[in-house]
């Protein structure tokens, strides 16, 4: 009877051992964990950073913008029918609709759609082709270039870099001294005329 009694109260220890140790590990593994995923989201943080700031943009007026990223439903209540068709479906506006077509004062054209900078008068020259045209934008960094397979053409499509609106196509038979011909949509644009130093 002592020898049974020896051997379970010894089985009793070795039980509250195991079950300590069980323990032990899975509070280490859960801390492991949390560091890991602390780490993780450290990394998350750092990436957004980084895309924040490759994503920064100049408004006209030197302010700060951050890159407009929109649902359907709130481009449809900002923007105009005939704007919505050109900036988020792709739409083209009829040649020689647009009054910033004849547009011959100096300033810059903005996107409709973010107010971001495209180009400046300095670039606009009539192409005959019934569309505002420019042979460079304002940076390299405030237009998106894409490949367009569309309509059975292979063109480069134009976007707004901060908001990622169609504006229009690029052409290579454009003046000095790019020798490209930016054709955009003037419903993609708006025209902010320079005022005057007094």
């Amino acid at each position: 009877m002592t020898k049974a009694l020896a051997f379970l109260s010894k089985i009793e220890h070795m039980t509250r051992y195991t079950f300590l140790l069980v323990v032990a590990v899975i509070l280490a593994s859960c801390g492991a964990k949390t560091s890991t995923d602390a780490q993780t989201t450290a990394d998350a943080s750092a990436t957004t950073d980084v895309e924040k700031e490759v994503r920064h943009f100049t408004g006209i007026d030197g302010q700060p913008l951050e890159e407009l990223r929109l649902p359907d439903s709130e481009w449809k209540k900002r923007l105009t029918d005939e704007q919505y068709y050109i900036i988020r479906e792709a739409g083209t506006e009829r040649p020689f609709t647009s009054p910033l077509l004849k547009e011959k004062h100096k300033g810059t054209f903005l996107c409709a759609a973010c107010q971001l900078p495209l180009f400046t008068s300095d670039t606009k020259f009539n192409s005959g082709t019934g569309w505002p045209s420019f042979h460079s934008p304002v940076s390299e960094n405030n237009v998106l270039e894409i490949k367009d397979t569309s309509h059975g053409m292979v063109r480069t499509e134009v976007r707004c870099a901060r908001c990622d609106g169609h504006q229009g196509h690029i052409f290579t038979d454009g003046p000095a001294p790019s020798g490209l011909r930016y054709c955009i949509n003037g419903d993609g644009l708006e025209f902010v005329e320079k005022t005057p130093k007094p």
